[in-house]
């Protein structure tokens, strides 16, 4: 679906970790073969609705039903048309970029060139003793990584030489991509140092706002866009985007009832519930949702304020949402889309647009 409102450049999308929690309110589990035909509902229903990306991340875990973001992305391309296919992340520290950019690759050509990375250091660990890497390493194994992944990126033959993967020798990489380089982002989660590498590299940010007042990370696209024309890049190159978790209603109130337990129950197996040892208070999870603050929680004229008062901190050109957290039911998420789609999106762009003129 087109929207006259698009000039301004700013994408809208959703992602997803795929995390297996039980419904908090009815007690009912789900397999990991339903989540994953969920997923891919939700990003064919992002799809129909306009929305511009979807997002699906990576574990390594039994309490997450997504250890391979390209082979859910590639079925995802089977049933949608327009909507960006994006990795949110990619753990690039504990993975092959020969086989990550061939992935990904063929996901660009099955897609018709909608295929786009995020490469993280990964906020979780299990992927480092499973695929036999340490933990020492974990810095100099993403710089590495992230390096020959861009230069990968750029030539159809490499050499290429480093410290902790085996050396290349005029190696062919194929297949190519449609597209005639993949996207590539860095995910950034907090430090200072992920961000400069971020600009340094000349890649495009994906900012993780979980929680908290805003405010407190424009330093770090302050330092993301400095290192990046301190490299040679122009302003306009460096693209940031916000992503946060969040839920929409019809009003405020029901957003917040109907949000409250999936969150809370996403909290403690995730967030740090277990290591603060009890469940998120509905106060506590009150002032999350304040103006404020990150979580997305509301109605669609509450995203819409807290959308466009991130914008005035960050200038970034796109928004993802991760809706369906704790064992929230895909009829809830379905709402949220829709409301995401046709009323928070659009009116975005409309304000975005009149303060461009």
């Amino acid at each position: 679906m087109e929207d006259a409102n698009q000039d301004v450049g700013f994408e809208f999308g959703l992602y997803t970790l795929g995390d297996l929690s039980a419904d908090p309110v009815t007690g009912h589990s789900i397999t990991a073969s339903k989540r994953l035909k969920e997923i891919i509902a939700a990003a064919k229903l992002a799809d129909e609705a306009g929305l511009d990306l979807f997002g699906v991340g990576e574990h390594h875990r039994l309490d997450f039903a997504v250890s391979s973001p390209p082979v859910v992305l590639a079925a995802i391309a089977g049933v949608t048309k327009r909507i960006r296919l994006v990795s949110a992340t990619t753990v690039l520290g504990t993975a092959d970029p020969v086989k990550v950019f061939e992935d990904f690759a063929t996901l660009d050509l099955l897609s018709a060139g909608r295929a786009e990375i995020i490469a993280g250091r990964g906020a979780y660990l299990e992927s480092f003793p499973l695929f036999g890497y340490k933990l020492e390493d974990y810095k100099e194994l993403f710089y590495e990584k992230i390096n020959l992944l861009l230069a990968l990126n750029q030539h159809e033959r490499i050499t290429w030489n480093g410290k902790l993967r085996s050396a290349l020798s005029n190696a062919e990489i194929a297949p190519r991509p449609e597209q005639k380089q993949l996207p590539i982002w860095v995910g950034v989660g907090g430090t200072t140092a992920s961000a400069e590498l971020a600009g340094t590299l000349g890649t495009g940010m994906t900012l993780a706002i979980l929680g908290g007042d805003p405010a407190r990370f424009k330093t770090l696209v302050e330092h993301y866009r400095a290192a990046g024309v301190e490299a040679g890049y122009k302003q306009e190159h460096l693209k940031v985007a916000i992503t946060s978790h969040g839920f929409i209603g019809k009003t405020a109130e029901q957003a917040r009832d109907e949000f409250y337990p999936y969150y809370a129950n996403y909290d403690m197996q995730f967030m740090g519930g277990q290591t603060r040892g009890k469940l998120l208070t509905r106060d506590q999870f009150q002032q999350l949702t304040d103006p404020v603050n990150a979580l997305a929680v509301g109605s669609p004229e509450q995203l819409i304020e807290k959308i466009l008062a991130q914008h005035e901190l960050f200038g970034h050109q796109r928004y993802m949402l991760q809706f369906d957290i704790g064992g929230i039911p895909f009829s809830k998420i379905a709402s949220s889309i829709e409301l995401f789609a046709t009323k928070v999106a659009p009116a975005v762009r409309k304000e975005l647009n009149k303060k461009a003129k």
